[in-house]
């Protein structure tokens, strides 16, 4: 049966991923609504190549450039936040959402709370609401599936297994651009060296988060949410060649691991398909080329982002919020070129420190925390700038 679905982000690294398998497989995909921060341009263009019935660009002055570039098709242009949650939360049986931060938040939600099934590719949301997301999916019979390799491996591992049997899951991390870089070099990296990941490609904020490790402390507050286990029974190993995106090991002993070559498309394969399977163009993984597989752990003292994400998903409340909020807002200033690398951990530390906002009862209270501290972190590194 055909499928419908809605891609948020679909101009994006997930986004162009997810389309290179929906073209490719075009009698089982049905695209409803496609949606972009900016580019009213490559929007339309993936309108038209898709057929999609909606086309929504969050920049609200941009919608009379993608009216333009729509003319003449029965593609609906739309804009603005309330057009986002319209495309999250319409006839698409399954949303790709793959917003970029905590503008994704209220667009995911929606489609939560109507029920559908809901690839997540947004990390923010389950970090920064993770407890307001869980409760409505349960209450709305949403379905969460994990488009990030790491938990897509976890849910494929455990599968019909029940979550008693499980004793730990393992998060595997690459260990980034910097996994063996003197502290002085890390102290002296620049934008261009922290974007450079030696595995993946992916856009330049996760690719700065990944080199301080802060995507793999996303991720393991995200998995706390989506797998319903404790901090404690969550853990990172550094596995350099990205070959083994993540483990469970169960309480007889065994252990799962789902392997594959570094591309997303397997993942948002997994999401697109399920709970069936689907070709993709990817390289298939060679054993004798790999040749070995390597562990470590990670070093917290180099890469304090670690530590702090475990800190604020034990503190619980707000601070994940901060901790997501005042992060962004520092890899914004280091890809800006206004703070150093090492400055990004500082900053998210102090903001932990300072934090006083009460745990959050709505995604209205999520945004105003995410505001406040981006608000007092900007203010904090305009003032070390000067």
């Amino acid at each position: 049966m055909t499928r419908k679905i809605a891609i948020l982000g679909a101009t994006g690294s997930v986004g162009k991923s997810t389309l290179d398998l929906v073209e490719r497989a075009p009698e089982r995909f049905q695209v409803e609504a496609v949606t972009a921060a900016t580019n009213a341009q490559a929007l339309a263009d993936i309108a038209r190549r898709t057929g999609a019935k909606l086309a929504v660009v969050a920049d609200e002055a941009r919608l009379a450039e993608l009216q333009a570039a729509l003319a003449g098709t029965q593609c609906r242009a739309a804009a603005g936040e309330d057009a986002l949650v319209e495309a999250a939360a319409g006839d698409a049986e399954l949303v790709i959402a793959a917003i970029v931060g905590c503008a994704g938040l209220k667009p995911v939600m929606a489609a939560v709370e109507a029920g559908r099934i809901v690839a997540l590719a947004n990390k923010e949301a389950l970090v920064t609401a993770g407890a307001l997301m869980t409760q409505a999916a349960a209450l709305s019979g949403a379905t969460l599936l994990p488009v990030d390799s790491e938990h897509n491996a976890i849910f494929q591992c455990i599968a019909c297994s029940r979550k008693e049997d499980v004793s730990k899951i393992i998060l595997t991390a690459s260990g980034g651009p910097f996994r063996t870089a003197t502290p002085d070099a890390i102290a002296a990296a620049t934008p261009e060296q922290a974007i450079a990941h030696p595995n993946w490609s992916m856009g330049a904020k996760i690719s700065v988060d990944s080199a301080t490790l802060m995507n793999k402390g996303l991720e393991l507050i995200e998995a706390h949410y989506l797998f319903g286990l404790s901090p404690d029974r969550i853990e990172i190993v550094i596995h350099p060649q990205s070959v083994i995106h993540s483990l469970v090991e169960f309480i007889d002993g065994s252990m799962l691991a789902q392997l594959g070559s570094p591309d997303m498309r397997i993942p948002i394969a997994y999401a697109l398909a399920w709970p069936e399977r689907m070709a993709t163009p990817a390289q298939r993984l060679d054993l004798l080329a790999v040749a070995k597989l390597e562990f470590e752990a990670p070093d917290f003292t180099r890469f304090p982002a670690l530590r702090l994400a475990r800190e604020a998903l034990e503190a619980g409340g707000s601070a994940p919020i901060v901790l997501n909020a005042a992060n962004e807002a520092a890899v914004a200033s280091f890809l800006g070129g206004a703070i150093g690398f090492v400055e990004i951990a500082k900053i998210v530390e102090r903001a932990l420190a300072s934090n006083d906002s009460a745990a959050p009862k709505s995604i209205a209270d999520v945004l105003e925390i995410d505001r406040m501290t981006r608000s007092r972190v900007e203010a904090q590194m305009q003032l070390v700038c000067q």
